[in-house]
């Protein structure tokens, strides 16, 4: 044995632990998503079992994952539980595609400042969401609710008789997972969330605390393929839009996770578009099984790769503990107060919000900054499909105006006719800040302008010089001379 699977202790160590932190976190996005918990459940099956026996990244773990839990329960609440198996499923379809047609590679190019803010905004929603059932109250609909509605949520809570409990077991598991890379060594073997759930578990059972718990259904019970009638939804607009965003998002934090975690160990590395192809054929699954969508997810993954995983087998075992733990102890989730799962997501958000980055790129590139910036707060304003395509658009924006650099210089000897000189990239972003130049020298000189040094001259750059140098011309003076690049 030994011989045919030189690792299998080390992964199956790895395997325990993963599955350790995987556990509490399925059953928490799968609550926050407006699901069943036992969907989470589901979700982390299939992203351990079927994604992990798949090549492409051989020590990342899939998951249900809290960067996707607004976009997932802004879906459930407009078009329905059975919708979103359609939506998960043609998006794993379309990853699939993605990957077969080897594009994998191409989600490394999208702008860092934009998946940057777009997990920033994630990360404020989330808390701001997530804060309610802490404070044991009913969040608004809208990002712009439901910040504007916390001081209120407070207020209430502290004057209610229940909602204080709430709101201690959601405090202390947020301080738990704070304190927890304090604790001493051996302590510490245990996963933060799942001391922090456990914890708060055992205080509520306990003392008895009027907290408001998970509720089962039971795994088979909670499975249900989307049927057929729920595919008609994709003549929608909006369920095409949400189609896209899913699979944007969910590919770029899988390919950005990857790359992270390649930083972590020096085993073989990722292949992005196998990666693409594993992660698209576990979310078909997961849409035929009408459960949540998967990304890897780089807290599980990193715990792997601490935990002393050498292959794929570990996140493979983690899905098998998922399984057993489902079939065999589906009871177990009913203990589970939400308070405390709500606390766990704060935390995860907390960590999505990158406080120290944006401090340091607005120090290197206020641009770059601005852009994460405005992504982060157009999700939170309008929604993700909308500030990710804002955050797409800046950036795009910022690189043509960079790619155009254009200099313009003038040597004027005050005899004779007044030497221009344009290099650079000339395009109609700089076109007002050329013409402007050109229109302030004296309409009584003539001119030379120099065009060698130009890259590139695009037709509204070259129409509007040929109209300013006849204007000019025009004015009884010596014609413009142009001299261009041999």
């Amino acid at each position: 044995m030994t011989n045919k699977f030189p690792h299998l202790r080390q992964d199956f160590t790895a395997s325990l632990v993963v599955f350790l932190v995987a556990l509490p976190l399925c059953v928490g996005v799968a609550v926050a998503s407006g699901v069943p918990a036992e969907l989470g459940l589901v979700t982390g099956i299939v992203g351990g079992i079927v994604t992990g026996l798949m090549r492409g990244s051989s020590l990342q773990v899939s998951g249900p994952a809290a960067g996707l839990t607004v976009l997932v329960f802004e879906a459930v609440q407009q078009f329905g539980l059975p919708a979103l198996g359609v939506i998960v499923l043609v998006s794993g379809v379309l990853q699939m595609t993605m990957g077969a047609l080897r594009l994998g590679r191409w989600f490394r190019a999208i702008s860092v400042s934009v998946v940057e803010g777009m997990l920033a905004g994630i990360g404020l929603v989330l808390i701001a969401g997530q804060l309610y059932p802490v404070l044991a109250a009913e969040a608004p609909d809208s990002g712009p609710g439901k910040i504007a509605g916390l001081p209120g949520a407070l207020v209430y809570a502290l004057g209610d008789t229940d909602a204080p409990a709430s709101l201690a077991l959601g405090a202390g598991t947020i301080a738990v997972l704070v304190l927890w890379k304090l604790a001493p060594a051996a302590i510490r073997a245990v996963p933060g969330p799942l001391a922090a759930v456990g914890l708060a578990t055992l205080a509520a059972m306990a003392l008895g605390l009027p907290v408001a718990t998970v509720e089962v259904q039971g795994l088979l019970g909670s499975i249900q393929p989307p049927p057929l009638s729920a595919f008609g939804e994709l003549a929608g607009l909006g369920v095409l839009g949400t189609i896209v965003a899913f699979t944007l998002i969910a590919s770029a934090e899988s390919l950005f996770s990857a790359a992270a975690v390649d930083r972590l160990h020096d085993g073989p590395r990722t292949e992005y578009d196998k990666e693409l192809v594993a992660q698209g054929a576990g979310n078909t699954i997961c849409g035929l099984l009408g459960a949540l969508p998967m990304t890897a997810v780089i807290v599980r993954s990193a715990a792997n790769v601490q935990a002393g995983a050498r292959t794929k087998a570990s996140r493979v075992l983690h899905g098998v503990w998922l399984l057993l733990f489902a079939a065999l102890l589906p009871d177990v989730l009913g203990y589970l107060p939400i308070p405390a799962l709500a606390g766990i997501l704060v935390y995860s958000g907390a960590k999505l919000v990158p406080v120290r980055a944006l401090a340091k790129l607005w120090g290197e590139s206020r641009g770059e900054a601005l852009i994460l910036v405005v992504t982060a707060v157009s999700i939170v304003a309008v929604s993700m499909f909308e500030g990710v395509l804002i955050g797409l658009a800046l950036a795009i924006g910022k690189t043509a105006w960079e790619a155009s650099h254009v200099r313009l210089e003038f040597v004027d000897k005050g005899v004779g006719p007044v030497e221009a000189y344009l290099a650079g990239n000339a395009t109609f972003l700089r076109l007002p800040k050329i013409l402007d130049s050109l229109e302030a020298l004296p309409t009584d000189r003539p001119v030379r302008l120099d065009l060698s040094g130009v890259h590139h001259l695009d037709h509204a750059c070259r129409t509007a010089l040929e109209s300013w140098a006849e204007r000019h011309s025009s004015s009884g003076t010596e014609p413009v001379r142009l001299t261009t690049a041999r």
